[in-house]
């Protein structure tokens, strides 16, 4: 500013204006004046225009041409339901704004996913709900008694939601998917079921009389109760000692399930007790449904054959336990399922050398092979990396996003690996000579996420020469594709770059007056250009470059003569002082742990994770052989599913110690412990069959699962083995007091595995 002066008795600041805000005004800037004075200005020494930065990345869709890609970023922590809520009406507003023939269309939606996933775990939950409920009208043949266990689950799951709340823990598949209620409602049963036992063993009572027997009852099972819930509670903690990725996973199931139980057995213990003497009516001489007379004559000869004759059910015990474990070796391994997520991501790559213009014509031929199928709704394909540097890749790569109809409007193929191959084959048909990768969206950052790479297994090769990697990535590759199984084998891409090497002269530059600096400053304002200030318009602004036309460096001879001022006035050729030479150059240079890496990565179809890198290992273990100072290591979610299973292999023996530790606390002996625990091998036999016949790999979720099943499987052990002691206390010999004790807890034992298995 000027300061301001005084005149006719107002103050006037001086305001000073000089900024250039057009093209015009930027051409008529004098840089020099010529002979007699003569101004040179900007305009006579080139031309000035609007332009743009050197591209990087470009987006196309449906093989139509070239669009403009956004992607909105969530922070950590929040709800994206409601995050893509706010965006979605925050885009409607900006629609309004732009001019017409602009519009923005979402083409991939994180909240359809979510809400298909939500709608599931709901449709799970109350299809699991209503069996409950199913199961226990048929079993105790009484609405109010049904009614009062089936509170144990709205009330365990308010008090679940509470602690989740508290604890930061989001709804979603992991946390609400593994919640079971036949475990909510399992305390609940064990005592209803010994009230309503207690009340129908006497005809008449006053109120006085009732709230003493139901206190009776409540007294006999409470102490198997809280024990055999908190088992379960007990069986989950040590999956809280989960870290890394798993921990990440399974930590918030583990804590959801146990606030979840933690309420249903206060419920259990306190509730049930006081709702029964209000609603639970006494049924004379305990009547007791068809279907329990049913089984209990089902039951009752059998029971009698194994008490007389216990090898009949010792030996088939045995033997189904052997022929679990000789299923459970020929299982699959895996880290964790695969999630369905109904879109694709394929990602597409070509020879390092390709033109960014060229990599949008082959994305465009992509997208025009994907769009004659009818599965397809939209194909949107990013190539390179974006302004903002979130998704970073070369111009050889593209990551096509193809949306897709719901499975059951499919008309191609049903299946979508036959889908994958028809993709396959067109987009090789129309652009020949690309490689492709097929996988799913979330899934492709997932994999990212965990190992740095987008494909199911990444074999990383450390060493130090890049010709070397390449090379012995080459091989690790072919021999990788001999291994059934593998699918869209890729090497990462080191070399194979054309460059133009401008080495300058020391002694040359020395002998002209010029630095290093002068030079490589002519060197980057020949393309990439230099930023000499700033143009302001209204709230935005610009950078102004000063570059060299693309005539001037259309090649190594036309950057040679490029012209170079020296400290002497004189102009002397850049091929005067540096060598120019043409050569191939290293794609990139990836790092890990201070030493140079190459990667070779593949998916895989049609098999399990774990059998096919134990195949992978053996095969390249004699087809490829690794100079000194080279090594591989194994990564993907193969690396995760080795750290998990090292840290379960120590905390399922830690858990069956502690189940065999608590049980000895309650029965006072080993001896009874040791015999409810043998329900753990015949419990973890029936889940190793359950995936056999589903045909399901063994995967980390499934171990934490069968950890859960050790606490449900001891349950009824705990309820059973305490009514038989409660009756030889009584007087009963051992034989007539396990007869009466498997009879007496016939119903609850058959309703808590029902409920907890359905």
């Amino acid at each position: 500013g000027g300061g301001y002066i005084e005149h006719e008795r107002e103050q006037y600041l001086i305001k000073g204006e000089a900024m250039a805000s057009t093209i015009t005004d930027l051409g008529q800037i004098v840089v020099s004046h010529g002979p007699g004075g003569v101004p040179i200005f900007i305009r006579d020494l080139g031309e000035v225009k609007e332009g743009a930065a050197l591209r990087i990345g470009a987006a196309t869709r449906m093989g139509e041409g070239e669009t403009v890609i956004g992607m909105v970023q969530m922070l950590a922590g929040a709800n994206a339901q409601q995050v893509v809520k706010r965006v979605k009406e925050r885009v409607q507003e900006i629609q309004a704004t732009l001019p017409p023939g602009v519009v923005i269309e979402p083409y991939y939606d994180r909240t359809l996913f979510v809400s298909k996933v939500i709608n599931t775990v709901r449709n799970n939950l109350l299809e699991g709900g209503l069996l409950v409920i199913a199961i226990l009208f048929s079993f105790l043949g009484d609405i109010r008694a049904g009614f009062i266990v089936a509170l144990a689950i709205p009330l365990s799951m308010l008090m679940a939601f509470t602690g989740m709340y508290h604890a930061g823990i989001s709804g979603n598949l992991m946390s609400l998917g593994a919640i079971d209620f036949g475990l909510l409602v399992d305390g609940s049963v064990v005592m209803i079921d010994n009230i309503l036992r207690r009340l129908g063993n006497v005809t008449r009572q006053t109120k006085e009389e009732k709230l003493a027997t139901i206190q009776e009852a409540a007294r006999e099972v409470l102490r198997p109760i809280v024990f055999a819930v908190g088992i379960i509670i007990v069986v989950y903690l040590p999956i809280l000692s989960l870290i890394g990725l798993e921990g990440k996973m399974f930590r918030p199931m583990a804590m959801t399930v146990i606030f979840a139980l933690a309420a249903s057995l206060l419920f259990a213990v306190a509730g049930v007790p006081v709702l029964s003497y209000w609603f639970a009516r006494a049924r004379p001489n305990h009547e007791e449904t068809w279907l329990i007379r049913r089984l209990r004559d089902l039951y009752r000869p059998w029971l009698a054959i194994s008490l007389n004759r216990p090898a009949m059910v010792v030996i088939p015990g045995i033997l189904l336990f052997i022929l679990s474990l000789a299923l459970g070796f020929r299982l699959g391994i895996e880290f964790v399922p695969r999630l369905e997520e109904g879109d694709m991501a394929i990602q597409v790559w070509r020879l390092p050398s390709v033109s960014l213009t060229e990599s949008v014509e082959t994305a465009l031929g992509v997208e025009r092979a994907l769009r004659q199928f009818p599965e397809v709704v939209q194909v949107v394909t990013r190539t390179g990396s974006p302004e903002v540097a979130t998704d970073v890749m070369g111009i050889d790569m593209s990551d096509v996003f193809v949306i897709l109809k719901p499975r059951n409007e499919w008309t191609t193929t049903t299946s979508k690996e036959a889908l994958i191959e028809k993709f396959k084959t067109a987009v090789l048909a129309a652009v020949p000579g690309v490689g492709l990768s097929f996988t799913q969206p979330i899934e492709m950052r997932f994999n990212e996420l965990i190992a740095g790479t987008r494909s199911d297994l990444a074999i990383k090769i450390f060493g130090e020469d890049l010709e070397v990697l390449r090379h012995q990535g080459d091989g690790v590759a072919r021999a990788l594709e001999q291994v059934p199984g593998a699918a869209d084998v890729k090497v990462e891409q080191v070399t194979g770059v054309p460059r133009i090497r401008i080495i300058v002269d020391r002694d040359q530059i020395g002998r002209y007056g010029l630095s290093a600096r002068d030079v490589l400053g002519i060197i980057e304002a020949a393309r990439v250009g230099q930023t000499v200030g700033t143009v302001f318009q209204g709230q935005r602004r610009f950078d102004l470059i000063v570059r060299l036309s693309d005539e001037t460096s259309a090649g190594p001879i036309a950057l040679g003569n490029i012209l170079i001022p020296t400290a002497h006035g004189e102009l002397v050729p850049l091929s005067r002082v540096a060598t120019i030479e043409v050569d191939e150059g290293p794609a990139q240079v990836s790092r890990e742990n201070i030493q140079r890496r190459l990667v070779v990565e593949a998916n895989i179809r049609g098999r399990d994770l774990g059998s096919f890198v134990t195949e992978a290992q053996q095969v390249i273990r004699d087809r490829v052989s690794l100079p000194p100072g080279y090594y591989l290591e194994w990564s993907g979610q193969f690396k995760h599913l080795q750290e998990a299973a090292r840290r379960l292999a120590v905390v399922v023996p830690i858990t069956l110690l502690l189940i065999i530790a608590i049980l000895s606390v309650i029965f006072g002996t080993i001896r009874p412990a040791l015999l409810i625990f043998l329900n753990v091998p015949l419990a973890l036999s029936g889940g190793i069959l359950a995936l056999w016949i589903r045909d399901l790999p063994l995967s980390i979720s499934a171990v934490i699962g069968c950890v859960a099943l050790f606490g449900i499987a001891v349950l009824n052990g705990v309820v059973l083995v305490s009514r038989i002691q409660r009756l030889e206390i009584g007087g009963l010999p051992t034989r007539e007091a396990v007869a009466q004790g498997a009879m007496d807890r016939l119903r609850p034992v058959l309703m808590t595995a029902l409920v907890a298995s359905l």
